[in-house]
């Protein structure tokens, strides 16, 4: 009979290289959100992975970067702290772009930091560049990582090679026991899970210079009462109606919950990108977050949501801890 094994893995690699969305693709649900920006994850989310013969955790963590901000300094010691937790560093390099400067740098800072754990090597987004290409650069980064390290080519947005990697990764673990109840995906709080999917909407077809700028907290959940009783009564957080953005389907039937959230910005201008002309930009925010948030929660959700500027954030301690930095 085989041993059971389980361990722990952590992906980096620069921004927008496929992380967060290889960790979705592996758990089977999503539990990381995905941007096309830099700095997407904030947080190091748990992604489990459960087989009849293993248990892998995948940690994903904000991507390794050359601190501009206290934020950046911050976001940068949770990945260190990672690195030295973990039984294997997948560094990721994406198929479509060519191996450069910061890939060597990440490289060298995961052999610096954690000199004695086991090193692999992932090529992603192969569905994106002919055979060709995915076989130099599985040689590019073979070079790079050198003799000791496999490499394996994967596409998490097809599912190609996604079997072959988890196989790879299984077989680099110890016999041991499973870490979480078989079933479980993340060991994520639910209200951490929220405050990402709304990030993650806002994030979407913004200006550069917003992503970083950019926080959400949840202030409250509430749960309607009896399910049967009025469902029309709606709580609102106090707020002026200009930077109000409500989602609401109809409320009639399965009990609902409401989520008042907060989102952060520095400068007003940055409010103003947020909120769009007349609110319609934060109401598909709201209509967009609020379908993951009732996927994840299994019932309907009444989302408010409101933006707040709270200036130079990243920068200022008392308002980084307030926002759970």
């Amino acid at each position: 009979m085989t041993e059971f094994r389980s361990g722990f893995v952590c992906f980096v690699g620069r921004p927008n290289t496929g992380k967060s969305t290889l960790t979705n693709a592996l758990v089977g649900e999503k539990i990381a959100i995905t941007s096309n920006r830099p700095q997407t994850t904030r947080h190091t989310i748990r992604g489990i992975v459960n087989r009849d013969d293993a248990q892998l955790i995948l940690v994903d963590t904000p991507g390794l970067h050359r601190p501009r901000t206290l934020l950046g300094q911050r976001l940068n010691d949770l990945v260190r702290d990672t690195y030295s937790e973990v039984d294997v560093i997948c560094v990721c390099v994406p198929a479509d772009e060519s191996i450069g400067p910061g890939d060597r740098w990440i490289v060298s800072q995961v052999r610096q930091m954690a000199p004695r754990t086991t090193i692999l090597g992932v090529v992603t987004k192969i569905d994106r560049v002919t055979r060709d290409k995915v076989a130099s650069q599985l040689v590019a980064l073979s070079e790079l990582l050198g003799p000791t390290s496999e490499v394996v080519p994967v596409s998490a947005k097809s599912g190609k090679q996604l079997d072959v990697l988890t196989d790879v990764l299984v077989g680099l673990m110890e016999p041991g026991p499973a870490f979480y109840p078989d079933g479980e995906l993340t060991d994520e709080p639910e209200e951490v899970l929220m405050a990402e999917f709304i990030r993650e909407a806002a994030l979407e077809g913004v200006r550069d210079e917003l992503p970083h700028s950019l926080a959400v907290v949840i202030e409250e959940i509430i749960p309607r009462g009896d399910p049967d009783g009025d469902h029309n009564t709606v709580t609102r957080a106090d707020t002026d109606h200009d930077d109000a953005g409500h989602d609401q389907e109809s409320t009639a039937g399965p009990r609902m919950i409401d989520v008042h959230a907060l989102l952060y910005v520095e400068r007003d201008s940055q409010k103003g990108i947020i909120i769009g002309h007349r609110g319609a930009r934060l109401k598909e925010v709201g209509t967009v977050a609020r379908a993951q948030i009732e996927k994840l929660l299994g019932t309907k959700v009444y989302l408010d949501l409101h933006v707040k500027v709270a200036k130079d954030w990243q920068r200022d301690p008392k308002q980084l801890g307030r926002m759970g930095f």
